[in-house]
């Protein structure tokens, strides 16, 4: 594996670059499953990959050469599985904070972990945990940002990337440098127990806070607020008539289509 120097103390300091894979996230779990250690912080990057996976299945649409498709490995046992969403707050905004000074406020994530600016989808990621009793044994965490591509196919509705935003090319193994550095200080939070400090600061940065929009669930579509994400990762909607329900990911849908 090659080293990286400039990522952090150990996120991404065993670094493999392929040039094709199916996914990054089964090239991690297939070298996991071989009996030689892998160590934490480890990423699989590639420069092409032909079946990437969003949350519920869906295709990541991936321009080779041109996107940031990684996967890293951490190993969380002192995280109950309990709070496994901790985690994904925690990603998600290392993600977010290597973006944020590159393309300011309209940055946001939209629950549970997608990253958006204004209104497209910037990037998003898929988390596959490995619990063992009550606590998660390995993390693998598979991330995609548009960096420089320009064009998406007709189905990647509501697609966008850093080139089009900033109307320039921007390097891929700086932001991947970033990101990495960024997860590693938001990973080392829930580490020392900064739970409440991770929580609150993934809520103020959610897609559509406290702004009345429409939803959709049961095939029913109905105007509310995101008012809070619970412990658990539930999501907290206060409709306009007053009453607030929890849902969970494959139970609401955010009509938010351009």
């Amino acid at each position: 594996m090659q080293n990286n120097i400039n990522l952090g103390l150990f996120v991404g300091q065993n670094l493999l670059t392929l040039k094709e894979v199916d996914s990054t996230n089964n090239f991690l779990k297939n070298l996991l499953s071989n009996s030689k250690p892998v160590p934490e912080g480890t990423v699989i990057m590639a420069e092409s990959q032909y079946a990437g996976r969003g949350q519920q299945q869906n295709q990541w649409h991936s321009e080779p050469g041109k996107n940031l498709t990684f996967s890293l490995l951490l190993k969380p046992t002192f995280l109950n599985a309990q709070n496994q969403f901790d985690l994904t707050r925690a990603i998600s905004m290392g993600v977010y904070d290597a973006l944020e000074p590159l393309l300011g406020e309209q940055l946001k994530i939209k629950w549970p972990n997608d990253i958006y600016y204004g209104d497209k989808k910037l990037g998003g990621m898929l988390i596959e945990n490995l619990i063992q009793g009550s606590q998660i044994k390995n993390s693998v965490i598979g991330i995609g940002i548009n960096v420089n591509q320009e064009n998406f196919p007709a189905d990647a509705v509501n697609a966008t990337s850093v080139k089009q935003i900033l109307h320039a090319d921007y390097s891929l193994k700086v932001l991947l440098s970033e990101i990495c550095r960024h997860i590693e200080a938001y990973y080392l939070n829930l580490k020392a127990e900064k739970i409440e400090f991770v929580r609150k600061t993934y809520l103020s940065r959610l897609y559509w806070l406290n702004e009345l929009k429409r939803f959709k669930t049961n095939g029913e579509i109905f105007e509310g607020t995101i008012i809070a994400v619970k412990e658990n990762g539930l999501l907290t909607i206060k409709s306009n008539n007053g009453t607030e329900a929890e849902f969970s990911l494959k139970e609401i849908e955010f009509l938010n289509k351009i």
